[in-house]
Protein backbone atom coordinates (compact mmCIF):
# COMPACT_ATOMS: atom_id res chain seq x y z
CA UNK A 1 0.00 0.00 0.00
CA UNK A 2 1.33 3.43 -0.96
CA UNK A 3 0.78 6.73 0.87
CA UNK A 4 -0.49 10.15 -0.16
CA UNK A 5 0.49 13.65 0.90
CA UNK A 6 -1.87 15.60 3.14
CA UNK A 7 -2.60 19.32 2.89
CA UNK A 8 -2.74 21.69 5.86
CA UNK A 9 -6.49 21.36 6.32
CA UNK A 10 -6.23 17.57 6.35
CA UNK A 11 -3.39 17.70 8.84
CA UNK A 12 -5.64 19.75 11.10
CA UNK A 13 -8.68 17.51 10.54
CA UNK A 14 -6.76 14.37 11.53
CA UNK A 15 -4.48 15.99 14.10
CA UNK A 16 -5.83 14.00 17.06
CA UNK A 17 -5.13 10.76 15.23
CA UNK A 18 -1.72 11.89 14.03
CA UNK A 19 -0.79 12.60 17.65
CA UNK A 20 -1.12 8.87 18.38
CA UNK A 21 2.28 7.20 18.21
CA UNK A 22 0.60 4.10 16.74
CA UNK A 23 -0.60 6.16 13.75
CA UNK A 24 1.54 9.29 13.30
CA UNK A 25 1.74 11.07 9.94
CA UNK A 26 2.81 7.96 8.07
CA UNK A 27 -0.20 6.02 9.28
CA UNK A 28 -2.57 8.82 8.36
CA UNK A 29 -1.10 8.91 4.88
CA UNK A 30 -1.62 5.16 4.59
CA UNK A 31 -5.26 5.54 5.57
CA UNK A 32 -5.68 8.19 2.89
CA UNK A 33 -4.31 5.71 0.34
CA UNK A 34 -6.59 2.86 1.49
CA UNK A 35 -9.72 1.41 -0.06
CA UNK A 36 -12.33 -0.32 2.11
CA UNK A 37 -15.39 -2.20 0.88
CA UNK A 38 -18.33 -1.90 3.29
CA UNK A 39 -21.19 -4.29 2.66
CA UNK A 40 -24.47 -3.13 4.20
CA UNK A 41 -25.46 0.39 5.21
CA UNK A 42 -27.56 -0.68 8.18
CA UNK A 43 -27.03 -0.99 11.92
CA UNK A 44 -23.44 -2.21 11.55
CA UNK A 45 -22.52 -0.36 8.38
CA UNK A 46 -23.61 2.99 9.84
CA UNK A 47 -20.91 3.22 12.55
CA UNK A 48 -18.39 1.47 10.30
CA UNK A 49 -18.80 3.94 7.45
CA UNK A 50 -19.03 6.98 9.74
CA UNK A 51 -15.85 6.16 11.64
CA UNK A 52 -13.85 5.09 8.59
CA UNK A 53 -14.84 8.29 6.80
CA UNK A 54 -14.00 10.32 9.89
CA UNK A 55 -10.64 8.55 10.17
CA UNK A 56 -9.71 9.61 6.64
CA UNK A 57 -9.83 6.34 4.69
CA UNK A 58 -9.32 7.51 1.13
CA UNK A 59 -11.90 5.39 -0.68
CA UNK A 60 -15.04 3.83 0.73
CA UNK A 61 -17.03 1.48 -1.48
CA UNK A 62 -20.59 1.23 -0.13
CA UNK A 63 -22.92 -1.59 -1.15
CA UNK A 64 -26.58 -2.02 -0.22
CA UNK A 65 -29.62 -2.93 -2.38
CA UNK A 66 -32.22 -1.55 0.04
CA UNK A 67 -34.04 1.74 0.60
CA UNK A 68 -34.43 3.54 3.92
CA UNK A 69 -37.50 2.49 5.93
CA UNK A 70 -38.80 4.05 9.12
CA UNK A 71 -38.05 0.86 11.08
CA UNK A 72 -34.35 1.31 10.26
CA UNK A 73 -33.95 4.66 11.95
CA UNK A 74 -33.61 3.57 15.58
CA UNK A 75 -30.22 2.00 14.81
CA UNK A 76 -29.10 3.07 11.32
CA UNK A 77 -27.90 6.59 12.06
CA UNK A 78 -26.46 7.19 8.60
CA UNK A 79 -30.08 7.86 7.62
CA UNK A 80 -32.78 10.27 8.76
CA UNK A 81 -36.51 10.80 8.44
CA UNK A 82 -35.77 12.91 5.37
CA UNK A 83 -34.09 9.85 3.79
CA UNK A 84 -37.19 7.65 3.86
CA UNK A 85 -37.67 5.90 0.50
CA UNK A 86 -34.18 6.87 -0.66
CA UNK A 87 -31.55 4.23 -1.42
CA UNK A 88 -29.39 3.57 1.62
CA UNK A 89 -26.20 4.10 -0.36
CA UNK A 90 -27.31 7.52 -1.58
CA UNK A 91 -28.43 8.49 1.91
CA UNK A 92 -25.05 7.31 3.19
CA UNK A 93 -23.26 9.32 0.51
CA UNK A 94 -25.02 12.50 1.58
CA UNK A 95 -24.22 11.95 5.27
CA UNK A 96 -20.60 10.92 4.75
CA UNK A 97 -19.85 13.66 2.23
CA UNK A 98 -21.01 16.24 4.76
CA UNK A 99 -18.87 14.58 7.44
CA UNK A 100 -15.69 14.41 5.37
CA UNK A 101 -15.52 15.65 1.77
CA UNK A 102 -11.97 14.26 1.46
CA UNK A 103 -13.23 10.69 1.19
CA UNK A 104 -14.04 9.29 -2.25
CA UNK A 105 -17.35 7.44 -2.07
CA UNK A 106 -18.21 4.71 -4.58
CA UNK A 107 -21.72 3.31 -4.27
CA UNK A 108 -23.60 0.24 -5.52
CA UNK A 109 -27.37 0.28 -5.13
CA UNK A 110 -27.61 -3.42 -5.86
CA UNK A 111 -26.75 -6.86 -4.56
CA UNK A 112 -23.42 -7.67 -6.19
CA UNK A 113 -23.31 -10.91 -8.11
CA UNK A 114 -20.35 -13.26 -7.72
CA UNK A 115 -18.25 -11.68 -10.50
CA UNK A 116 -18.82 -8.11 -9.31
CA UNK A 117 -18.18 -9.10 -5.70
CA UNK A 118 -14.87 -10.74 -6.63
CA UNK A 119 -13.86 -7.64 -8.57
CA UNK A 120 -14.62 -5.23 -5.73
CA UNK A 121 -13.02 -7.45 -3.09
CA UNK A 122 -9.93 -7.73 -5.26
CA UNK A 123 -9.66 -3.94 -5.37
CA UNK A 124 -10.14 -3.49 -1.62
CA UNK A 125 -7.50 -3.49 1.10
CA UNK A 126 -10.09 -4.62 3.66
CA UNK A 127 -13.70 -5.81 3.46
CA UNK A 128 -16.14 -5.06 6.30
CA UNK A 129 -19.23 -7.27 6.35
CA UNK A 130 -22.23 -5.49 7.83
CA UNK A 131 -24.83 -7.71 6.18
CA UNK A 132 -27.52 -9.55 8.11
CA UNK A 133 -27.98 -12.94 6.48
CA UNK A 134 -26.02 -16.16 6.39
CA UNK A 135 -26.08 -16.72 2.62
CA UNK A 136 -24.48 -13.36 1.88
CA UNK A 137 -21.82 -13.84 4.56
CA UNK A 138 -20.91 -17.22 3.09
CA UNK A 139 -20.55 -15.73 -0.38
CA UNK A 140 -18.50 -12.77 0.90
CA UNK A 141 -16.21 -15.03 2.90
CA UNK A 142 -15.59 -17.31 -0.07
CA UNK A 143 -14.76 -14.33 -2.29
CA UNK A 144 -12.37 -12.90 0.32
CA UNK A 145 -10.58 -16.25 0.55
CA UNK A 146 -10.33 -16.40 -3.23
CA UNK A 147 -8.89 -12.88 -3.46
CA UNK A 148 -6.86 -13.19 -0.21
CA UNK A 149 -8.44 -10.02 1.19
CA UNK A 150 -8.87 -9.46 4.95
CA UNK A 151 -12.47 -9.65 6.16
CA UNK A 152 -13.84 -7.91 9.26
CA UNK A 153 -16.97 -9.71 10.42
CA UNK A 154 -19.73 -8.61 12.75
CA UNK A 155 -23.25 -9.69 13.66
CA UNK A 156 -25.89 -8.63 16.16
CA UNK A 157 -29.16 -10.12 17.39
CA UNK A 158 -31.27 -8.75 20.22
CA UNK A 159 -28.87 -7.66 22.97
CA UNK A 160 -25.98 -9.82 21.77
CA UNK A 161 -23.25 -9.29 19.23
CA UNK A 162 -20.08 -10.84 17.89
CA UNK A 163 -17.06 -9.81 15.84
CA UNK A 164 -13.94 -11.35 14.37
CA UNK A 165 -11.27 -10.78 11.72
CA UNK A 166 -10.55 -13.36 9.05
CA UNK A 167 -7.16 -12.80 7.43
CA UNK A 168 -7.42 -14.60 4.10
CA UNK A 169 -4.08 -13.02 3.24
CA UNK A 170 -2.42 -15.16 5.93
CA UNK A 171 -2.05 -18.92 5.78
CA UNK A 172 -2.69 -19.42 9.51
CA UNK A 173 -6.04 -17.62 9.74
CA UNK A 174 -9.43 -19.34 9.98
CA UNK A 175 -12.28 -18.10 7.79
CA UNK A 176 -15.98 -17.57 8.47
CA UNK A 177 -16.73 -21.08 7.27
CA UNK A 178 -14.26 -22.50 9.81
CA UNK A 179 -16.14 -20.61 12.54
CA UNK A 180 -19.50 -22.19 11.89
CA UNK A 181 -18.02 -25.62 11.18
CA UNK A 182 -16.39 -25.39 14.63
CA UNK A 183 -19.67 -24.34 16.24
CA UNK A 184 -21.48 -27.31 14.74
CA UNK A 185 -18.88 -29.59 16.34
CA UNK A 186 -18.89 -27.91 19.75
CA UNK A 187 -22.36 -26.62 20.57
CA UNK A 188 -22.48 -28.81 23.65
CA UNK A 189 -19.50 -26.88 25.06
CA UNK A 190 -21.38 -23.58 25.58
CA UNK A 191 -20.20 -22.11 22.31
CA UNK A 192 -21.97 -19.09 20.71
CA UNK A 193 -25.43 -19.89 19.44
CA UNK A 194 -26.41 -20.20 15.79
CA UNK A 195 -29.00 -17.39 15.88
CA UNK A 196 -26.25 -15.18 14.41
CA UNK A 197 -26.29 -17.28 11.26
CA UNK A 198 -29.66 -15.85 10.27
CA UNK A 199 -30.34 -12.59 12.09
CA UNK A 200 -32.23 -10.85 9.28
CA UNK A 201 -35.66 -9.74 10.46
CA UNK A 202 -34.99 -10.36 14.15
CA UNK A 203 -35.16 -7.70 16.86
CA UNK A 204 -32.10 -5.70 17.87
CA UNK A 205 -31.29 -2.98 20.38
CA UNK A 206 -29.77 -0.08 18.42
CA UNK A 207 -26.76 0.68 20.66
CA UNK A 208 -25.68 -2.98 20.55
CA UNK A 209 -25.34 -2.73 16.78
CA UNK A 210 -23.40 0.48 17.34
CA UNK A 211 -20.95 -1.21 19.70
CA UNK A 212 -20.23 -4.05 17.28
CA UNK A 213 -19.96 -1.65 14.33
CA UNK A 214 -17.45 0.47 16.26
CA UNK A 215 -15.40 -2.66 16.96
CA UNK A 216 -15.47 -3.51 13.25
CA UNK A 217 -14.33 0.00 12.30
CA UNK A 218 -11.49 -0.20 14.84
CA UNK A 219 -10.38 -3.61 13.56
CA UNK A 220 -10.46 -2.41 9.95
CA UNK A 221 -8.18 0.52 10.79
CA UNK A 222 -5.85 -1.80 12.72
CA UNK A 223 -5.59 -4.13 9.72
CA UNK A 224 -4.92 -1.23 7.35
CA UNK A 225 -2.15 0.09 9.60
CA UNK A 226 -0.87 -3.30 10.81
CA UNK A 227 -1.50 -1.94 14.29
CA UNK A 228 -1.62 -4.05 17.47
CA UNK A 229 -3.24 -7.47 17.70
CA UNK A 230 -6.40 -7.94 15.66
CA UNK A 231 -9.29 -10.31 16.35
CA UNK A 232 -7.74 -12.83 13.96
CA UNK A 233 -8.16 -16.25 15.53
CA UNK A 234 -10.66 -14.97 18.11
CA UNK A 235 -14.41 -14.52 18.25
CA UNK A 236 -15.43 -11.65 20.50
CA UNK A 237 -18.89 -12.07 22.03
CA UNK A 238 -20.93 -9.27 23.62
CA UNK A 239 -23.79 -9.87 26.04
CA UNK A 240 -25.28 -6.41 26.59
CA UNK A 241 -27.69 -7.66 29.26
CA UNK A 242 -24.70 -8.21 31.54
CA UNK A 243 -22.45 -5.81 29.58
CA UNK A 244 -19.85 -8.54 29.41
CA UNK A 245 -17.43 -9.67 26.73
CA UNK A 246 -16.13 -13.17 26.15
CA UNK A 247 -13.49 -14.27 23.66
CA UNK A 248 -13.30 -17.69 22.02
CA UNK A 249 -10.21 -19.01 20.26
CA UNK A 250 -10.76 -19.92 16.60
CA UNK A 251 -8.46 -22.20 14.65
CA UNK A 252 -8.22 -22.89 10.97
CA UNK A 253 -9.93 -26.09 9.92
CA UNK A 254 -7.55 -27.97 7.58
CA UNK A 255 -10.61 -29.69 6.08
CA UNK A 256 -12.59 -26.47 5.61
CA UNK A 257 -14.39 -26.54 2.27
CA UNK A 258 -13.48 -22.88 1.66
CA UNK A 259 -9.98 -22.19 2.99
CA UNK A 260 -8.68 -25.69 3.79
CA UNK A 261 -6.68 -28.07 1.65
CA UNK A 262 -9.89 -29.41 0.15
CA UNK A 263 -11.17 -25.90 -0.66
Amino acid sequence: MSSVDLDDEQLLRYSRQILLSDIDLEGQQRLAASRVLVLGMGGLGSPVAMYLAGAGVGQLVLVDPDVVEISNLHRQFLHSTQSLGESKVESARETLSARNPDVELITFFERLDEAALLEQIGLADVVVDGTDNFATRVMVNKACVTMRTPLVYGAVVGLEGQASVFRADRDDSPCYNCLYADLDKARAEEQPQSSFENCSGQGVLGPVAGIIGCIQATEAIKVLLELGDSLQGRLLMLDARAMSFRSFVLTRDPECSVCGASG
